[in-house]
């Protein structure tokens, strides 16, 4: 394994991180995995070297937050390891204990968002599901239009001078915002941001426009989600116009409808089609190769890797070792297609 400073950070951290979407309750999504299952992956995890781990407080209504802490004090070192969560969208209290009954997240004031309030709550809530004291790096989940900057800046801050929270993140959103925040942060001497997950993949691009070139520019790390494109760049995914559409697809694959709204465009099987044919003249999975990609773009710290096997992560930490030249990098990217804005909300 290899690492880095995440942004302009002392924070050391893996290439590699592993995303705890996957691990929770089949019934907030039903390619979830139980922790039986995911007991292994986190294990593998480990003896591979990362020590990033990143959660967010609405995955399987916080199951996946517990799931994260107890895993994590099986297999890892408190000191050695960086646990990451999030919040902004509801925490959907009607699927504790398995039951899909009550109130509708929106029906409920105050439990998503940004205020004050909200944040207190949530990093209260999100220390004690994951069974720790304070949160290494703390992730606002995506841009609140209905709070003031200087509120949830402030707010932020706060929670880093409590001694609950070490360091500050946010995820998708545009350009424009994320400048505003880290401004009204610098004006007022409040703690800044030192990473963006945002949405980056072979498949889509779009980030390069405005968040990366920023990014790069203010010392902010990258922590793209989705590096696979939701699986569709592992290679088990067919053209639309196959018969036998997605032959071989997980069980995610065949269920994950925002999968189908964001890459089944005839220009992303042109990407995996070229992703496809490198990796078979080196030798290597098309996942592997499209981590390697990633990780040969500057500025990007750690990919955000989900996985339901053990092979899954040990594919992506494979892409630790796989050189690609400046031709094989433009090669991978020369059939993409722009898309429309996808993941700020």
């Amino acid at each position: 394994m290899k690492y880095v400073n995440l942004g302009n950070s002392g924070l050391k951290v893996s290439r590699i991180a592993l995303g705890m979407m996957t691990f929770g309750s089949s019934e907030w999504r039903p390619w979830v995995i139980g922790e039986d299952a995911a007991r292994p992956i986190v294990q593998r995890a480990v003896e591979l070297g990362i020590n990033l781990f990143d959660t967010a407080d609405m995955y399987s209504a916080g199951a996946s937050e517990q799931m994260t802490g107890r895993l994590l004090r099986e297999f890892a070192p408190r000191d050695e390891i960086v646990i990451a969560t999030k919040l902004y969208f509801p925490v959907d209290l009607a699927l504790k204990g398995g039951n899909a009954t009550g109130p509708k997240p929106a029906t409920r004031p105050n439990m998503s968002g940004l205020s004050r309030k909200r944040i207190f709550s949530g990093v209260y809530a999100s220390l004690q599901r994951l069974g720790i004291d304070v949160i290494d790096l703390y992730q606002i989940h995506r841009f609140d239009s209905a709070t003031p900057i200087e509120e949830t800046m402030e707010a932020l801050h706060d929670t880093v001078r409590a001694g609950k929270v070490r360091y500050l993140g946010a995820s998708s959103m545009w350009a424009w915002q994320f400048a505003k925040m880290q401004q009204v942060a610098h004006q007022n001497g409040w703690t800044k941001f030192v990473s963006m997950q945002n949405h980056y993949n072979l498949a889509y691009r779009e980030e390069e426009r405005e968040m990366i070139p920023l990014c790069r520019d203010q010392g902010v790390g990258l922590l793209p989600w989705s590096p696979l494109a939701r699986g569709f760049l592992a290679g088990n995914r067919a053209h639309a116009a196959s018969e036998d559409k997605d032959a071989g697809a997980t069980s995610r694959a065949q269920t994950d409808d925002i999968a189908q709204k964001y890459y089944y465009q005839d220009g992303d099987h042109a990407v995996a089609k070229a992703l496809g044919a490198l990796a078979q003249q080196k030798g290597i999975t098309n996942a592997t190769l499209a981590y390697a990609w990633l990780l040969h773009q500057y500025g990007v710290s750690a990919p955000i890797v989900g996985a339901s096997k053990t092979w899954h992560v040990e594919q992506a930490a494979a892409s630790l070792g796989v050189a690609l030249s400046a031709d094989e990098v433009s090669a991978l990217a020369t059939p993409y297609q722009p898309h429309p804005v996808l993941g700020h909300q």
